[in-house]
């Protein structure tokens, strides 16, 4: 298949060598500037993708995702099932763990049997036992390791829990109700909840507070993905029903986060840009070099958009080769980002848990990535291809 004219003339200047070294370098340069802003973009994204999942997991896996006060009515389950796994009874009371080595606050969650069926992250981070162990009437509970650590529990501990929320009047006055129970088990989800939730049944959290079960009627809601709680604030406000959700507790948190993460795509993607106007430079000096050329081509009878056509390729061309290179090798290194710090035996992931660094590659993200990283290009072509078509040839032939 032949190429037009401007076509292939373009993709010549744009691998010539021999003309003017000078020019062919800041043509390299520009090339290798694209490819290396966008193989830091793809890497980057993708690991704090890996850690914003991360946080989410080990937060949000644990956190209630909505409570509703009240139990939820049918038509408003309906209507939620796009984004909702279940629904399950809750309660949640501020209370106190007294063991031997001291006292520590922590938020005791109540859960029924269906409840502790959604807790995943949980049951996947279980040091020492399990949550099966939550049966009513054992008066069991499930600590954080952190909270363990502190207090030096183990299972088969026993606890003392006070909830200063229900008190009993005896002859010496008000107690704060009050109950042993037992550890039966340990998670560890590397957050700080783990010093801050414990979690008992919902039947045996009722007895403490001196409530029956059935008198506990918040609702707490599991998600398939706690970031789309909008929809389902709408939906629960349609219905008038009383809420609190997982934001009030932990969106600054996530904000932050995405902040810091919005911030750094920003920052990474001004090195595209400037790799990217390079291709300016690299144009306008070409446009001068080859002035005498385009009267020629002009006199021959190329049109001005044709004239312009070359020299749009030469910039695009730099652009598309800069674009695929890096994006090829940001995928390929983040993909063994792990095994390549492990080889050169760098300490950059000593600090984390699992010793390895979270990599979530997001395909939409990283179009969008390579589309902007065209997009520069193709602007960057624009402006030095423009000043192509001002060239007058019979001034430009008149020293040839």
């Amino acid at each position: 298949m032949s190429l037009p004219a401007s076509v292939f003339i373009g993709f010549r200047y744009s691998n010539s060598r021999k003309s003017n070294q000078f020019i062919a370098f800041i043509n390299a340069f520009s090339v290798a500037g694209i490819a290396l802003g966008l193989l830091a973009l793809i890497v980057t994204s993708s690991v704090m993708n890996g850690f914003e999942q991360q946080l989410k997991d080990r937060i949000l896996g644990l956190a209630p995702h909505f409570i509703v006060e009240g139990q939820l009515p049918d038509k408003a389950r309906d209507a939620l099932q796009p984004w909702i796994i279940s629904d399950a009874p809750y309660s949640e009371n501020e209370a106190v763990i007294q063991a031997q080595e001291g006292l520590k606050p922590v938020y005791i969650q109540g859960l029924d049997g269906s409840a502790l069926k959604q807790a995943q992250q949980f049951q996947l981070n279980m040091v020492q036992g399990n949550l099966n162990t939550l049966v009513a009437g054992d008066y069991n509970i499930v600590v954080g390791r952190l909270l363990a650590m502190r207090l030096n529990l183990t299972v088969g501990d026993e606890v003392r829990v006070i909830i200063a929320g229900s008190s009993v009047y005896t002859p010496l006055g008000r107690i704060p109700a009050q109950r042993k129970f037992t550890i039966s088990g340990i998670f560890d989800v590397g957050s700080e909840l783990d010093d801050k939730v414990a979690l008992i049944n919902l039947t045996d959290l009722a007895r403490l507070q001196r409530k029956k079960p059935d008198d506990i009627t918040n609702t707490r809601l599991f998600m398939q993905d706690p970031f789309q709680y909008l929809s389902v604030r709408e939906v629960l406000t349609q219905f008038d029903l009383q809420w609190t959700d997982w934001r009030e507790r932990q969106g600054a948190l996530f904000d932050a986060v995405k902040m810091e993460k919005n911030m750094m795509l920003i920052m990474l993607l001004l090195i595209v840009a400037v790799a990217a106007f390079n291709i300016v430079s690299a144009l306008v000096m070409v446009v001068n070099e080859k002035q005498g050329d385009i009267a020629i081509l002009r006199t021959q009878g190329m049109n001005r958009w044709q004239v312009m056509q070359i020299f749009l390729v030469n910039g695009i061309y730099n652009g598309v080769k800069g674009t695929l290179i890096g994006a090829v090798l940001g995928i390929l290194i983040t993909s063994q980002i792990n095994n390549i710090i492990h080889w050169l035996n760098l300490p950059i992931v000593n600090f984390l848990p699992e010793g390895e660094l979270p990599i979530v590659m997001d395909v939409t993200q990283i179009s969008v990535l390579i589309g902007t990283s065209l997009g520069l290009c193709i602007l960057a072509s624009i402006i030095p291809a423009w000043r192509a078509l001002k060239v007058n040839p019979a001034n430009a032939l008149r020293y040839e």
